[in-house]
């Protein structure tokens, strides 16, 4: 069974990406790998972002494929923000309430006479001894709500309404969420590379 870390010590992340990819993949997290460290994310792009995070993750763990992603909500009606700035939005020391709740509010400045549109997006990167094997997209749209329904999913689930459906993925079953996030969507382009790499 071929290894993959990926680059992060998000325990949700981990979860999907495992689920999505199947049991054909033995897929680990940082957590299991604590002596590696991560470059700061200092690009002002998904990608740019995701490249630091592979490149420096492989370093560490020498002839291991490393996946590494960088995702985000993108609200038009904020010229893209939070955007690069997603798991930041409220400050540094913010956490998911935090920035939901900033978001809230500002969604709640304007005027609400059409659908706030947006949608999740993700970049993710495969690498291996600091080499850059591959980039994928993945991008999910929607609309956003300024009060949050459901206790499911992570980050801003709870306020994004998917297109074609009535719930917001903090409502919607994990299994279809895995089927249409944007991270599922950036990760079935990667797994049709995956094998490639071996």
């Amino acid at each position: 069974m071929p290894a993959l870390v990926f680059a992060t010590s998000n325990a949700h992340k981990t979860e999907e990406v495992a689920a999505i990819l199947g049991s054909e993949w033995q897929v680990e997290d940082l957590r299991a790998h604590p002596g590696v460290t991560l470059d700061e994310e200092t690009g002002d792009t998904f990608e740019a972002n995701a490249i630091i995070k592979a490149v420096s993750g492989s370093r560490g763990v020498p002839g291991v494929l490393v996946l590494a992603d960088d995702s985000g909500l993108e609200v038009d009606v904020l010229g893209g923000a939070p955007g690069v700035h997603s798991a930041r939005y409220a400050g540094e020391t913010a956490n998911a309430a935090d920035n939901r709740v900033k978001l809230k509010a500002e969604l709640a400045k304007l005027p609400q006479s059409d659908p706030f549109t947006g949608r999740f997006h993700c970049c993710m990167v495969l690498a291996r001894d600091g080499e850059v094997l591959h980039v994928t997209h993945g991008s999910v749209e929607g609309r956003l709500i300024v009060e949050e329904q459901g206790e499911g999913g992570f980050g801003y689930d709870p306020l994004f309404i998917p297109n074609g459906f009535g719930e917001t993925f903090g409502i919607l079953p994990a299994a279809t969420k895995n089927q249409l996030s944007h991270r599922a969507r950036a990760l079935a382009a990667m797994r049709q590379q995956l094998t490639n790499f071996l």
